[in-house]
């Protein structure tokens, strides 16, 4: 075996020389290519590149022949993308436009919305969710998408907050590599978005202003983005809000400083809907013109649908205002990653092509495997679910188990209702299997503003041995622009389930919905609650499933469950105050009228199993740069079920040069065990990832004490500590962009 592995250790290091040597070789042809195009291109044909339009008005179609739109939006049909395409061949240069679309979670076949995927705290199902959707979306000529989105938010009144990933770093910067990587196995260009902050705005704003230190940025906000930077995300997407006064759509420090200089970023960067002109509405702008020269000279490469780049940048140009050679730069972005994305070498696309084979049965397959995994069982008092061979009869209640729209959730694509197999459906399939008898009662309606129906779904429910209570939030009141004051359940939901839990009928509470919701006493009268979120196209199959116990439910919440809105925002990794809460002790750090802690802790999800923590390891307790934490732990299934447990593992510098958080998570794993079943699970975390950041952006790992905690929550036990030998500076100019080291 030396003696082999003294042979293969030049062939290895050969291969990777020469692969480099290929892969730079590609990237010097590219580079060629596109400062050939570019030299070629007239003032107006590169501004051209920079004009994103979309679909309807005011896009005329001439202007694609004439070489004035270098991408286009919301096309999704092949028949359209083959019009424009034929136009291109009109044009002088016959430069392909990108095609792109707000693809989130799924094309024609919906998976769970992002934050319920983040529940299944696994990269694997992320890729696989993201791959199916560019697949389906890339068949009809889509090439390009507006996802993923990496904004981290700690506050559930952001209607937002349904497209992320909830509140953790770690797992942000995971996850949102993992669906760069899916997105581009199916065949689509990534826009990570939205370049930054803006999952903090005041008040759960939509569109407000956001107030983040530097360090903070750099410790909390920036790592998902940076991870998408390293997993090759093809664009970036300015947002909407203003970071600290400054407009991201004009702030040079994140495009340019942190996203170009530091993390090494070469593709292109473009403006969110309007964003450009939104400068004048922010008041750094007294014009379009202005707008248009701040948002390009700050690192706006591509103008959505605002128009003012095509119009004012020649002028700005010719006047001196404007560089060409910033022009130029922004036009090399963009036609850098067209011959990366190979776009002028491919064929047109078949205008005969059409969505109608979707959702196919493997497609299917895929989303209610995801969705199962995102189903988060809440609370399970007396071990009511999952549903036993007992239960004769029972009664689904409420207008959203058999909402096929509202299944979907927001950003739906091209998604249709009638794809969707509700929870109604799912229930009913799979009861007929079991010999059980269902009835349905909708209860109110949709909003639930009228109760009108309630006498007869009471009547149904003292009719059947089980109540499955299926309520949450409609589709309209989660997504952009859906921000709330109020997080408990709209209309009068809250007296509905109150009339079917004074039934004396054991209650099950479904909620569909994009965040979570205040529950008040809800949570004391119905003993269990399973978070679906908006489980997609499969849904109601992935819940039965649950439901039924064919699958033990093994999601994780991405974020903490508030006990009420008054304690928003909330998160796990907070930083210590010199007063930490004490029982009976008014002055510290507390509520009067509520509890401190959350309903429920971020990663808490339970399963139809339980699971012991046992023999905890800490495999060296001295760590020198270039270390790493290795902690091991053995994780025994002691129930009577097969389940899946998160294994996750946290730390805290308890003393440092600035207040670090109480926890933070650095790993995790997802893990499958049988009845009775053990395995020891080790963990893994670079001692370069145990550091943050300063205000200059200086990364600093201090020498001192790292306390070790391992659970299945983020109250995990703590298990040991380690010592950091040697303090560790890195400097901005060196930390480039990485995605995190996950546990193998």
């Amino acid at each position: 075996m030396f003696r082999r592995v003294r042979i293969l250790r030049p062939l290895v290091a050969s291969a990777l020389f020469f692969g480099a040597l290929a892969g730079a070789s590609a990237q010097d042809g590219i580079e060629k290519r596109v400062n050939d195009l570019l030299a070629r291109m007239t003032l107006e044909e590169k501004v051209g590149q920079l004009n994103l339009i979309s679909h309807g008005p005011p896009l005329r179609w001439q202007d694609i022949a004439e070489g004035k739109i270098g991408a286009l939006l919301n096309f999704n049909s092949a028949a359209d993308v083959a019009r424009a395409q034929a136009l291109v061949r009109q044009s002088r240069l016959k430069i392909p436009p990108l095609f792109g679309l707000d693809i989130l979670h799924g094309f024609r076949t919906q998976f769970p919305i992002p934050l319920g995927e983040a529940a299944a705290f696994s990269p694997r199902l992320s890729s696989l969710a993201s791959e199916w959707a560019a697949k389906e979306a890339s068949y009809v000529g889509v090439t390009w998408t507006y996802a993923p989105m990496a904004d981290l938010s700690r506050d559930s009144r952001w209607g937002r907050i349904v497209e992320g990933f909830g509140e953790d770093p770690f797992l942000g910067a995971m996850l949102t590599a993992a669906r760069v990587e899916g997105f581009h196995k199916g065949g689509l260009a990534t826009t990570t978005k939205h370049f930054a902050g803006y999952g903090a705005p005041q008040g759960g704003r939509d569109y407000d202003t956001t107030y983040i230190p530097p360090a903070e940025m750099h410790d909390t906000y920036l790592p998902p983005f940076r991870a998408a930077a390293a997993a090759g995300s093809d664009s970036f997407m300015a947002a909407f809000n203003a970071l600290n006064g400054m407009p991201s759509t004009a702030n040079p420090w994140l495009l340019t400083e942190v996203l170009r200089n530091q993390w090494g970023f070469d593709g292109f960067v473009t403006s969110d809907w309007s964003g450009i002109h939104e400068l004048i509405g922010h008041g750094i702008a007294a014009d379009e013109a202005e707008a248009a020269r701040k948002a390009l000279l700050a690192g706006v490469d591509m103008d959505m649908m605002g128009e003012l780049y095509i119009k004012y940048l020649p002028t700005e140009v010719r006047a001196g205002r404007v560089p060409e050679s910033a022009v130029d730069e922004a036009v090399r972005r963009v036609l850098r990653t067209k011959f990366r994305l190979g776009l002028f070498d491919r064929p047109d696309i078949d205008p005969t092509r059409n969505d109608d084979g979707f959702p196919s049965r493997e497609a299917r397959q895929a989303a209610r495997e995801v969705a199962r995994e995102t189903l988060v069982l809440l609370q399970n008092r007396n071990d009511l679910l999952p549903i036993t061979p007992r239960v004769r009869s029972i009664a689904v209640i409420g207008p959203l188990a058999d909402a096929q729209r509202d299944q979907l959730g927001p950003h739906a694509a091209r998604g249709q209702s009638n794809d969707s197999t509700t929870i109604l459906q799912g229930v009913r399939e799979r009861a007929k299997e079991a010999g059980v008898a269902v009835r349905y009662a909708p209860a109110c309606d949709l909003f639930c503003k009228k109760t009108d129906q309630l006498p007869a779904a009471i009547a149904v429910a003292k009719e059947s041995d089980l109540v499955i209570a299926v309520f949450g939030e409609p589709q309209d009141l989660s997504g952009e622009a859906a921000s709330r004051t109020r997080l408990v359940p709209n209309g009068k939901q809250v007296e509905v389930l109150e009339a079917l839990a004074a039934t004396g009928k054991p209650v099950a509470l479904v909620i569909v919905a994009g965040r979570p919701l205040e529950l008040g006493a809800l949570s004391e009268k119905i003993p269990s609650i399973l978070m679906a979120w908006y489980p997609g196209t499969e849904g109601g199959p992935a819940t039965a499933d649950v439901l039924f116990g064919d699958v033990s439910p093994s999601g994780k919440l991405p974020l903490s469950w508030p006990r009420s809105v008054g304690q928003l925002p909330l998160y796990y990794n907070r930083l210590p105050t010199g007063r930490p809460t004490l029982p009976n002790n008014r002055f510290t750090l507390n509520y009067l009228d509520d509890e401190i802690t959350p309903l429920y802790p971020f990663g808490w999800g339970l399963s139809y199993t339980h699971f012991a923590y046992r023999n905890a390891t800490i495999a060296k307790a001295r760590l020198e740069p270039g270390d790493a934490l290795d902690v091991s732990v053995t994780v025994t299934n002691t129930g009577a079920r097969a389940g899946q447990e998160v294994v996750q593992l946290y730390t805290r510098d308890p003393v440092a040069m600035r207040s670090r958080p109480l926890r933070e998570l650095k790993a995790f794993e997802k893990i499958a065990l049988k009845a009775g079943e053990a395995k020891t699970v080790s963990l893994r975390v670079p001692v370069e990832s145990l550091g943050f950041h300063l205000d200059d952006g200086t990364y600093l790992v201090e020498a001192g004490t790292i306390q070790v905690f391992v659970g299945g929550d983020a109250n995990a036990a703590a298990v040991g500590e380690v010592t950091v030998a040697d303090t560790i500076r890195i400097p901005p100019s060196e930390r480039r962009a990485s995605v995190p080291i996950q546990a193998q």
